[in-house]
């Protein structure tokens, strides 16, 4: 009979450090995901950032000048 509870209370010990282990390999890899996912958002807002200071130099520049653009395109 003691044979057995040991084994129970073994198993019981061998499940809980494997669903422990587990989810501390799921946590850190879902870390890993978003921190990947956030620097590709940070890099697509780099290049809107950047579209948006040519459009801002392109629009408070003369008239004059911007038709010369067009004109050279």
């Amino acid at each position: 009979m003691m044979n057995t509870l040991f084994y129970v209370v073994c198993i019981v010990a061998i499940v809980m450090t494997a669903t422990t282990i587990q989810k501390i390999y799921t946590t850190r890899h879902a870390k890993n995901a978003s921190d990947e996912k956030n620097d590709a958002e940070m890099a697509r807002l780099d290049q809107l950032e950047d579209r948006i200071r040519v459009l801002e130099r392109i629009v408070t520049e003369d008239k004059h000048d911007l038709r010369q653009e067009i004109s050279s395109l």
